[in-house]
């Protein structure tokens, strides 16, 4: 897979989660965290393996057999990741989750160096810090101070738990996907956490007959854009780049947030413009465009 394609998943993929927090706020109204996350994925499913099944003609009783780092996939990225979500949605702002959230790709570089041994160069480094400097003037409309006068709450120290819950699950993913195609390792995890999470929906109880028309539409979105479209993209591009490198695409999703805000109505100011365009640059950093048009520069020197 060419990287160009790479690229253009995992910006589809963040435009998706970006959407995920605009319509996850509506629908933590009218449904429990719980709820959100077993339907979503129950629906998800039943979209993920006939597309496995057709697409990547997987050996299923093999894919079977890596059971284990597949529970934890589902158990961390499924379960645990989205039940912190939509639990730190009910206590913070989309704002505050995430400015939190921004913190994402610098915990996977820094795991994926320690566990899977990754390298990151000096260019990708400055890339995530001018990525962070973005975000934060998207986030804070350009008054950076903020950020140290915001007051945080349950809710942030919630988001904080899912950073770490989705930064385990890339650096697992990534090793998965060097056994099992990505969709199959979607839908196997998802199923996993579908089970895990039964006998407590059991217990909990669930009456999808109340919601609103716009809590539907939030649901259908989440489960078919949210979660099969983006989860697989995701999968798909770790396996191609690695968990760093597309850990710094995390950093457009506060801009596609943003940007959806704007085209619902909200305004939208210069410095979140500016700020956007800083996160670009750092992604552009990051990817390696830049090291790879200074080595053909150097090169071409050397061979006048």
């Amino acid at each position: 897979m060419s990287k160009y394609r790479v690229w253009i998943l995992l910006i589809v993929c963040n435009l998706f989660w970006a959407g995920n927090y605009v319509f996850g706020k509506y629908v933590t109204a009218e449904m429990t965290p719980l709820a959100i996350t077993f339907s979503r994925w129950v629906l998800a499913v039943l979209l993920l393996f006939p597309t496995a099944h057709f697409l990547e003609k997987p050996e299923w009783r093999k894919a079977g057999k890596s059971w284990k780092p597949l529970v934890m996939m589902g158990i961390l990225g499924i379960i645990c990741y989205n039940l912190s979500l939509y639990a730190a949605l009910d206590y913070t702002s989309a704002t505050n989750a995430a400015l939190v959230n921004s913190l994402a790709p610098g915990t996977i570089a820094v795991l994926s160096v320690i566990m899977l041994g990754e390298r990151i160069s000096k260019l990708q480094i400055l890339g995530i810090l001018i990525s962070l400097i973005g975000v934060l003037l998207v986030l804070t409309e350009g008054n950076l101070m903020e950020v140290f006068q915001m007051q945080y709450n349950r809710g942030d120290l919630i988001m904080l738990f899912a950073v770490v819950v989705w930064t385990l699950y890339s650096i697992i993913g990534k090793r998965v996907g060097n056994m099992i195609p990505p969709i199959t390792a979607t839908a196997i995890s998802a199923l996993f956490a579908i089970a895990l999470m039964l006998p407590f929906i059991i217990r909990e109880g669930m009456n999808l007959t109340q919601l609103s028309l716009l809590a539907i539409i939030g649901v259908l979105y989440i489960a078919i854009c949210a979660s099969v479209c983006s989860f697989v993209f995701w999968n798909m591009a770790i396996r191609e780049i690695g968990a760093s490198k597309a850990g710094i695409f995390i950093n457009l999703m506060p801009v596609f947030t943003a940007l959806i805000s704007w085209s619902l109505g909200e305004s939208i100011t210069a410095a979140q413009i500016a700020g956007g365009l800083f996160v670009f640059t750092g992604v552009y950093f990051t990817t390696g465009m830049l090291e790879r048009k200074l080595k053909e520069r150097q090169q071409e020197k050397l061979s006048v």
